[in-house]
């Protein structure tokens, strides 16, 4: 060990002893004041420790010339500093150089230890970008410096989102399909539109105070879309409208709030590149679910016929079906405009149409409120609503035929899809003043498809994999864990371990991420 490393680890020592030394002998102070006082002591010695790891890493590296990609030597030059900005401060530390005038040079204990081009650590980008899915970047950069006393910007977490996220499309185009035993019968999409506030690229985002009607965002539309499988779930229209008016349930009914339907594997995803893009991802991961166990095949979305449209061509297997919440909110908006709000008649009037739907009567109930919009009675505003519900019901026809659907034990709502909407782009994207470039809003939604899926941990080791095969032109060898190491060390020196892809000559260059209708 060198004389700097025993330098790092009498100081190690020392703090470790003051810590105990405080423990031990602090009388007078609050829990709340020994809890801070010691975390703050052991991002010290974190510190210490990290500096003591980098340094005995570069040191044990051998200062002998290796041979780069082009087969060209490179002597041993100098020692180079790279900072490392961990969780506990920013670790400099110096590592051997290799250089050669006019072949350049290289610093392999870098691809030995897989750091990254810039200065932050793995630890450091994954819990910031995991807090930046769910807060605006400036409350992750004050956490930080709350917690951590680390100064970490607001463009340096922006641009550690945008990179890390490039590598999520291709680690869900390699991710295993579910295990067929985990799977359900009912293979369902769902596929809905949210928002997302974008800076105009226009002089009103730069204007002092607008003029009328002018804003400084515009909106774009992220698809959102998920896939998940489910068991039959057979039920009476009855038994819904119970649910739905919060009535009870028809005595022949044995149905209990346990036993509903619940989806399995779920996966989400958003995206701004527009409804055919998305659609043709979801086709693709719809098919690596799609198998023997598959009995039915499901689409749900609410009456936008562009969407619809697209459904159809993407996942032409698939049954279509109008969201039966979207419907049912016609006929409110309908009741709305013929009774009183507090009108017992209007809860009647809709309970009634909603019974006649879920029956697959869609054609008479179009039919009773075309007649409506033809009573002397009715007024021009009670007509247009007549007309506006008789015509969607109308056009969206061949999707609602919910007997059938109940029969079968189909979901007819999307609430999964409403919810996704909400909290995967609606409660991050639009946050008070929020406005995005879209390559942002992008990245970010990538990232937050990610965490809500529950892929965060395996996605980001396949990235780390990904990030080191484009610097070091060679896959990242997974090391033996520390414990099977000290059990094995009489077959493996612990040089070989921590750099197992080392030169052993001189001219041998290293090896180089339910809601209830829809059950």
């Amino acid at each position: 060990m060198s004389s700097n490393a025993d330098v790092i680890v009498q100081e190690i020592r020392q703090e470790f002893e003051s810590m105990l030394h405080y423990v031990q002998q602090s009388e007078d102070e609050t829990a709340y004041e020994a809890e801070r006082n010691i975390f703050k002591r052991l991002l010290k010695m974190g510190y210490r420790l990290m500096l003591l790891f980098l340094s005995l890493q570069a040191q044990r590296y051998p200062r002998v010339a290796l041979e780069n990609e082009k087969g060209e030597v490179l002597p041993y030059h100098s020692e180079k500093k790279r900072d490392y900005y961990s969780i506990f401060g920013k670790v400099p530390f110096l590592r051997p150089y290799f250089y050669k005038k006019g072949a350049g040079g290289q610093s392999p204990v870098d691809e030995a230890l897989s750091l990254g081009a810039d200065c932050y650590s793995d630890v450091v980008r994954e819990m910031a970008e995991y807090l930046g899915t769910d807060m605006a970047y400036a409350k992750v950069m004050g956490l930080f410096e709350y917690l951590l006393g680390q100064s970490l910007g607001k463009n340096a977490v922006q641009s550690m989102v945008a990179e890390d996220a490039q590598d999520v499309k291709a680690y869900y185009a390699q991710k295993a399909a579910p295990d067929v035993q985990k799977e359900k019968a009912i293979l369902v999409i769902q596929a809905d539109g949210k928002g997302v506030p974008l800076v105009k690229a226009t002089e009103a985002a730069h204007k002092v105070r607008l003029g009328q009607g002018e804003k400084r965002s515009q909106k774009k539309e992220a698809l959102v879309t998920s896939v998940y499988s489910i068991e039959p779930n057979p039920r009476k229209p009855e038994e819904v409208v119970a649910s739905l008016f919060h009535k009870e349930k028809p005595a022949a009914s044995t149905e209990k709030a346990s036993e509903w339907a619940k989806p399995q594997n779920k996966e989400l995803w958003a995206t701004l590149d527009g409804k055919d893009a998305a659609l043709e991802r979801l086709a693709s991961r719809v098919d690596q679910r799609q198998g023997a166990h598959t009995t039915d095949r499901v689409a749900l979305t609410d009456g936008a016929e562009a969407l619809q449209t697209r459904v159809l061509l993407h996942l032409p297997a698939f049954r279509l079906i109008l969201d039966f919440i979207h419907a049912n909110e016609y006929l409110w908006d309908t009741a709305n405009r013929l009774f009183k709000e507090k009108d017992p008649k209007r809860d009647t009037w809709v309970e009634k149409r909603t019974l006649e739907l879920l029956c697959g009567h869609s054609e008479q109930v179009v039919a009773d409120l075309r007649g409506l919009a033809q009573a002397a009675r009715t007024t021009k505003t009670q007509q247009e609503q007549l007309h506006k519900t008789a015509n969607y019901f109308a056009r969206n026809r061949a999707y609602m035929h919910y007997d059938e659907y109940l029969a079968q034990g189909w979901p007819i709502a999307s609430g999964v899809i409403e919810g996704a909407c909400r909290h995967l782009v609606k409660d991050r994207c639009e946050l008070t003043g929020m406005r995005w470039t879209q390559a942002g809003a992008e990245s970010l939604l990538h990232l937050r498809a990610v965490a809500e899926n529950n892929d965060w941990d395996d996605y980001h080791a396949f990235r780390r994999q990904q990030r080191h095969l484009r610097l070091y032109a060679s896959p990242h060898a997974p090391r033996e864990p520390l414990e099977r190491m000290a059990l094995d060390s009489s077959s493996q020196s612990s040089h070989e371990f921590l750099f197992p892809h080392s030169p052993k000559s001189p001219h041998k260059q290293p090896d180089a991420g339910v809601e209830r209708l829809a059950a």
